[in-house]
């Protein structure tokens, strides 16, 4: 269960730089307290998206994989964040991802923000 949380705030924290570098990445709330449950929502629900629909993608895509030595990455990784801001707006949560090139580059910044938060966090089996 710790594994779970301190990886849903990871994803949070990702979502959080991904909101705040790029100005076509929108989270909106009425208050701090607000905008901070709003995000951990969509970090829940970005982690089913990945936990769910992404091996599904990847194994269909498989020899795109291949063909692009792993590039096609980049694209899966955006059509999860767009899915994610779909999925949100359907939950009436205030997160939205403005374009496919926008999610491109907020699904690159929250892989390695993951990823580097992923690392320092430590990796426990409760």
């Amino acid at each position: 269960m710790t594994n779970f949380l301190v990886k849903t705030l990871a994803n949070a924290a990702a979502l959080l730089v991904a909101v705040w570098l790029l100005d076509d990445i929108t989270l909106t709330g009425d208050s701090t307290g607000n905008e901070a449950l709003t995000l951990i929502v969509v970090a829940l629900i970005f982690g089913l998206v990945n936990f769910l629909v992404k091996p599904v993608v990847k194994v269909l895509t498989f020899p795109l994989f291949v063909l692009t030595l792993g590039l096609i990455t980049l694209v899966v990784n955006a059509l999860m964040l767009m899915l994610t801001s779909w999925l949100a707006g359907q939950f009436d949560l205030s997160f939205h991802v403005d374009g496919f090139w926008t999610a491109v580059l907020g699904g690159l910044i929250i892989s390695v923000v993951s990823w580097a938060l992923n690392v320092a966090l430590p990796d426990r089996k409760d």
